[in-house]
C-alpha cells in the first residue's frame, strides 16, 4: 500500500518518561547505552544543529527513506535504493508518486530522514520544513543535506543535518518510504525509538525503545558517580583515585 495521507502518531511513550530523559545530557545517555551494549552507544556522528541553542528535545522517531533518481543535470544515479527492513511501524509504506513526504509527518515525533550517501542535493528545504512544523513535528534530523537555511533557522523546531546544498531534492532523489528502519552509521533508528537532540553537547543520540526503562534506571547512578568524581578531583584528588572510588575502575 502506498502512503498518500498524513498518519497519526502510533508511538506510545509517556510524557513522564520523555521529561525524565530530557533532564540528562546526550553524554549521560550515551554512557548508559554503552553500559547496555547498544551499538554505537546510540550516537549519530557527523551531524549537528543548524543554529545554536540550549533546549534539549526528546521525542519518538518517525522515519523517511529517500531513493536515487536521475535528471539531465545529474545523469548518473548516486547512492543505493534503500532496502526496506523490519521491524517497521504498523503504518509503514512506500510513498505514492506525487505525494510530498512532509504531508505524511507523524505529530509529536522527531522526523529522521535518510538520504543516499554522496548526493549533492538537499532533501529538506524551507517549504517542507514549515509543513513538518505545522503538522506537529518536534524536530527534524537529516542524514543528508538541507537548504533554505534562513527559513529553517527561523522554525520553532530544531533542524539537524550533515550538510547543506543550494540544489533541491528533485535533482537527484525522491522520497521513497515512511516508517521503515534507517541505518545511520552504527545506529539503526526504528520508528518509535527515542531521539535526543542536545545542542549543548552538539550530539544526537537514539535510545532503542526497548532500552528506555533500563536507561532511566541506570543514568542517575552514572551521573551521581560522575558528580562524586568531579568533586574529588576539584578537591585535589587524582582521576585514578576518583574513578576507583566511584566508578569501580
Amino acid at each position: 500500500m502506498l502512503a498518500t495521507l498524513r498518519r497519526l502518531n502510533p508511538f506510545a511513550m509517556s510524557s513522564a518518561q520523555l521529561d525524565l530523559l530530557a533532564k540528562y545530557t546526550a553524554c549521560d545517555v550515551s554512557d548508559a547505552l554503552l553500559k547496555l551494549n547498544v551499538p554505537g552507544a546510540g550516537f549519530i556522528p557527523d551531524i549537528g544543529p543548524l543554529k545554536a541553542g540550549t533546549t534539549r528535545v526528546v521525542a519518538p522517531a518517525s522515519t523517511v527513506h529517500f531513493s536515487p533518481k536521475t535528471t539531465q543535470s545529474f545523469p548518473q544515479p548516486v547512492g543505493d535504493k534503500p532496502e526496506l527492513k523490519d521491524p517497521a511501524d504498523k503504518n509503514a509504506s512506500k510513498i505514492a508518486p506525487g505525494t510530498p513526504y512532509a504531508d505524511l509527518v507523524n505529530p509529536e515525533t522527531i522526523v529522521v530522514l535518510s538520504q543516499p550517501e554522496g548526493q549533492a542535493c538537499a532533501v529538506v528545504g524551507g517549504i517542507n520544513g514549515v509543513r513538518m512544523e505545522q503538522l506537529g513535528a518536534k524536530g527534524v534530523l537529516v542524514s543528508g543535506r538541507v537548504r533554505d537555511l534562513d527559513t529553517l533557522k527561523g522554525l520553532k523546531i530544531p533542524v539537524w543535518s550533515k550538510g547543506t546544498s543550494s540544489v533541491g531534492a528533485g535533482a537527484q532523489t525522491k522520497a521513497y518510504a515512511v516508517g521503515y528502519p534507517v541505518e545511520l552509521g552504527d545506529v539503526t533508528v526504528v520508528s518509535g525509538d527515542i531521539v535526543m537532540l542536545d545542542p549543548a553537547e552538539n550530539s544526537a543520540v537514539v535510545i532503542p525503545k526497548d532500552k528506555v526503562d533500563a536507561v532511566l534506571e541506570l543514568v542517575p547512578k552514572l551521573v551521581d558517580a560522575d558528580e562524586k568524581c568531579m568533586a574529588d578531583v576539584l578537591a585535589g584528588g587524582t582521576v585514578k583515585e576518583a574513578f576507583a572510588t566511584h566508578r569501580g575502575q
